[in-house]
C-alpha cells in the first residue's frame, strides 16, 4: 500500500479563503488535463487569516505534483 502526501498551500490575509478556494479549482483542472489521480483536493481554516489549500495523492506521484505545482510544505497524510 503507497503511502498517502499532502501537498499544501498556504493562504494569509483577509482574502486567504477565498484564494485557497480559487486555488482547489486549479488544482483539480491540472490533474483533468493531465489524467493524474488523486484523492482529494479541498480547503482548511485555520482562522480568518490562515487557510490553506491541498492536494492528496499517492507518494509514487508526488514528485509530478510537486515539480509542476510548486507546493509551500508537503506532509503525510
Amino acid at each position: 500500500m503507497s503511502r498517502k502526501i499532502k501537498l499544501i498551500w498556504d493562504f494569509k490575509g483577509p482574502d486567504g479563503l477565498a484564494t485557497a478556494k480559487h486555488h482547489c479549482v486549479h488544482l483539480k483542472e491540472f490533474t483533468q488535463i493531465d489524467n493524474l489521480a488523486y484523492d482529494e483536493v479541498d480547503h482548511k481554516e485555520f482562522n480568518p487569516m490562515h487557510t490553506i489549500a491541498f492536494i492528496i495523492v499517492d507518494e509514487s506521484n508526488m514528485k509530478i505534483f510537486r515539480d509542476a505545482l510548486k507546493p509551500h510544505r508537503g506532509e503525510l497524510a
